[in-house]
């Protein structure tokens, strides 16, 4: 038997590894110019990271439902993402006072490596 939201989990959980590999490897380039730009790297991905987490975790976590409340959970999903990223953002250059170039480069790798995972899904 065929089961979607399986396959759907097994996507998302491969695609957040790409994001968390990415992280790491940008946070090492990042390393060179210093701990405090490493850890904004490591911040700006590690945002990619929780925010595809909360959403694949609000779109997949219901099981099967009717067509309109499994697009209201993708909606709330992709919702839950952006703020989750925007607040550990807002975190890391208001609070922490990392810089933020490497934070945008780190989280531009990361939303690059979660669209190459989903479409080489092999």
């Amino acid at each position: 038997m065929h089961d979607p939201l399986s396959a759907g989990r097994r996507l998302a959980s491969r695609a957040i590894a790409w994001q968390a590999g990415a992280t790491a490897l940008v946070a090492l380039a990042f390393l060179s110019l210093g701990a405090s730009s490493a850890l904004a790297a490591a911040v700006g991905g590690g945002a990619a990271v929780a925010g595809n987490l909360a959403a694949a975790r609000m779109a997949l976590g219901g099981g099967v439902q009717p067509a309109g409340s499994a697009i209201g959970r993708l909606l709330l999903g992709v919702i839950f993402k952006w703020v989750a990223v925007l607040t550990v953002l807002g975190l890391g250059m208001a609070v922490w006072r990392l810089p933020p170039l490497p934070m945008l480069v780190s989280l531009s790798a990361a939303t690059l490596a979660f669209a190459l995972a989903n479409l080489l899904k092999r």
